[in-house]
């Protein structure tokens, strides 16, 4: 097997294990010690042990339904991943609350690997599903702000229903 072929196999165990099967041990594993991280989430560090910590809390508050691998392509030390995950919001994560039903996305991985483990990691992620939840989220609070707004004109109110001074 090739270089790039083995970088190939490296990172396509490396994703179907602590990605579509939860199994942590396998970042410890496949992950080089000096690990950086090029793609942090809000409040994350660039070490290996902060990307564990990171996975494991994203994993516990989107459990991974379907994990597919749809293409990998491998050049001298990197490995380029474009993957289909579908998941379901359970917990809140970087201030979204959870909408209890099951997302799906597109995203690509670019994995650079030295010496039979992973060195550094790129994430390039569909944000389209989480930008249409948000404009729901804000339409909906428009809403409620308008309906607010529309309790507050006393003249909007049928006669009935103003107060009446005491």
């Amino acid at each position: 097997m090739s270089s790039a072929e083995e970088n190939k196999a490296i990172v396509h165990r490396f994703l179907v294990e602590h990605m579509a099967k939860g199994n942590l041990d396998i970042i410890d594993e496949l992950v080089a010690p000096d690990f950086v991280d090029r793609s942090l989430m809000p409040g994350q560090g660039p070490t290996r042990e902060d990307f564990k910590r990171s996975v494991a809390e994203i994993l516990d508050a989107t459990p991974i339904t379907s994990f597919t691998i749809e293409e990998q392509i491998a050049e001298g030390d990197t490995v380029v991943t474009k993957y289909r995950q579908s998941f379901v919001e359970r917990r809140e994560v970087m201030g979204i609350p959870p909408s209890g039903k099951e997302e799906t996305t597109q995203d690509i991985y670019i994995h650079r690997i030295s010496g039979g483990k992973i060195t550094e990691e790129r994430g390039i992620g569909d944000a389209y599903p989480i930008m249409e939840y948000l404009a729901q989220q804000m339409r909906e609070r428009e809403r409620i702000e308008q309906d607010l707004r529309v309790e507050r004109e006393p003249s909007s109110k049928p006669h009935f229903l103003r107060r009446c001074p005491n």
